[in-house]
């Protein structure tokens, strides 16, 4: 697909300078935190800390996330509107922290009132998130204009995603256990993300400060105008709809790390190393899946990530008879596909909405960014679902003292297949979807 160039009301850019980069990429501190801690954390708390069944517990996390599905367009709408973005990042931002912890900080020790807290807040902290998010993806496409500048500005932008889904996914759980573990274990971890979250919003906000973004000066004259107008836009489509079964893959993956942890690798903090072999290599491939989608381009790359990222996940089924340092070095091969998924997914969405900027002379990078970040986080959303429809399916048993119930070897099994089989298949069957996309440099 080919464009004519860029509107008169765009103006195009050149390298962007390393403070650009780095400023915009603290924001990744706050998605990163958002979209990994509550996948890790929240179903285990619900069913090994405040007793809720496994299905429930479920339903409990996946209705909040499914009211964003709703928010994230309607945020992407109202910041095309303002125009500036930056201040939506500094109000969400610093709400969402707050939230955040107050998830954990619920009156009700156990039972369906303890849920119901938990699912409120949840709630409120997601749409504080909606409006971080939505601004914030949005932001390429008006930075630079510059095809290669993208993929470089994305790169940048996963490294701070890996760091920051390492330092929370992996410390998160750890506070919980230095903490004592149960309710108060869970709050300080709350207050721990919450902290992170305020430093990643202030760090957006004031490194972008000096920042001139290039945007075009008009938007469609409705909501209607800009969905119908992003649904047809074919490679778009083709690429949210690939991102969005993934994401259900890798939200299915992320649900099971302590359950995977407890029930089948049997080491201590074990969260927390695998977490850390998942997200580390990805600091160290960055580099590489960079020089890969230079020579190879951005969509045959991000199969190959996706296909690295299912191959590993089907190997870890012989997990239970691996040693630790086996499941660990295979979960760093699955977490090397997964920063490929990331670097190629992000880079070539901001293309797709840079082309239709240049073809109609029109701003609705937030509409194009808030309908992504809706089938994202639906797809996040319906990861943990799954997964606790697994753990229900096989029997799982709950708990309400703060310590995983020994399980039999159904339920062994369900966490097993949880984790591995249904986010290989997952992951490895939307790359079929991708025949729709063409690459946007030609």
């Amino acid at each position: 697909m080919t464009t004519t160039g860029p509107s008169p009301e765009v103006r195009p850019t050149g390298v962007l300078p390393r403070r650009v980069l780095a400023g915009y990429s603290l924001g990744s501190l706050v998605t990163g935190a958002f979209g990994t801690v509550p996948g890790l954390l929240l179903l285990p708390y619900l069913t090994d800390t405040l007793g809720v069944a496994a299905g429930v517990a479920g339903l409990l996390v996946l209705l909040p996330k499914a009211w964003d599905v709703l928010i994230n367009p309607v945020a992407g709408r109202i910041s095309d509107r303002r125009g500036d973005r930056r201040p939506f990042l500094l109000v969400a931002g610093l709400l969402l922290a707050v939230l955040f912890a107050a998830i954990f900080a619920g009156p009700i020790r156990s039972g369906t009132g303890a849920g119901a807290y938990v699912a409120i807040s949840f709630l409120t902290a997601a749409t504080a998130y909606a409006f971080f998010q939505v601004p914030y993806v949005a932001m390429p496409a008006e930075l630079t204009d510059g095809y290669e500048e993208r993929t470089r500005l994305m790169t940048w932008r996963v490294a701070v995603l890996a760091l920051a889904i390492l330092v929370s996914g992996a410390l998160a759980p750890l506070v919980v256990d230095q903490a004592g573990g149960g309710l108060v274990g869970h709050r300080w971890s709350g207050i721990f993300v919450g902290a992170l979250i305020v430093v990643g919003t202030l760090g957006v906000y004031f490194g972008t400060r000096t920042t001139e973004t290039r945007s075009a000066g008009e938007s469609e004259p409705n909501l209607r105008s800009q969905l119908r107008i992003a649904a047809a836009n074919r490679p778009f489509r083709a690429l949210l709809l690939c991102w969005i079964i993934q994401a259900i893959g890798i939200g299915t993956m992320l649900a099971g790390v302590q359950y995977f942890a407890d029930h089948v690798v049997h080491a201590d903090s074990g969260a927390t190393f695998l977490f850390a072999a998942f997200v580390g290599p990805a600091l160290l491939v960055m580099p590489l899946w960079s020089r890969v989608g230079a020579r190879f381009g951005k969509p045959r790359s991000l199969i190959a990530a996706s296909l690295l990222f299912a191959l590993g996940a089907l190997v870890l089924l012989a997990a239970p008879v691996l040693p630790p340092v086996g499941v660990y070095l295979l979960v760093a091969l699955i977490g090397g596909g997964y920063a490929g998924q990331q670097v190629f997914s992000l880079s070539m969405l901001p293309d797709c909405i840079a082309h239709d900027t240049a073809r109609t002379g029109r701003r609705q990078a937030g509409v194009f960014t808030g309908l992504w970040t809706a089938g994202e986080t639906l797809g996040l959303a319906l990861g943990p679902g799954i997964y606790a429809l697994i753990l229900q399916l096989f029997g799982y048993v709950s708990s309400s003292t703060g310590e995983a119930a020994t399980q039999d070897d159904t339920a062994r099994l369900g966490v097993l297949l949880g984790f591995t089989a249904v986010p290989a298949l997952l992951v490895g069957a939307a790359v079929l979807l991708l025949g729709a996309y063409r690459d946007l440099e030609r």
